[in-house]
């Protein structure tokens, strides 16, 4: 093992280096277990993502807005004691709602 300091990547960003620099040898292992975990997760979700991007719908709703998109889903929201549909579907990190109708409570 050498004596001279690791090389860090040149994609690194200085001031991670720097921080990293001041940490203990114990806080740098939890650092690098969580950073493996972080990385697998961020790696499943992209898995995932690319391959629901395959998915086709086959069949749009026929009351189904022509901006929102086919793989949206009926939410209901209460909203002063009223009751209301919202298609809502996902936009990478954010929810996207558009407001559907009143909720008939006789149905």
């Amino acid at each position: 093992m050498s004596f001279e300091p690791p090389t860090p990547p040149a994609e690194l960003p200085t001031d991670i280096v720097n921080t990293l620099n001041k940490y203990s040898p114990d806080r740098l292992q939890q650092i690098a277990r969580y950073a493996e975990v972080m990385a697998e997760h961020k790696a499943r979700e992209a898995r995932i993502e690319e391959e629901s991007d395959g998915d086709e719908i086959d069949e749009r709703p026929d009351d189904l807005p022509d901006d929102v998109p086919a793989k949206a889903t009926i939410t209901v929201k209460e909203i002063n004691d009223n009751r209301y549909y919202y298609w809502q579907w996902r936009e990478g990190e954010t929810v996207t709602s558009k407001y559907k109708g009143p909720v008939n409570p006789d149905d």
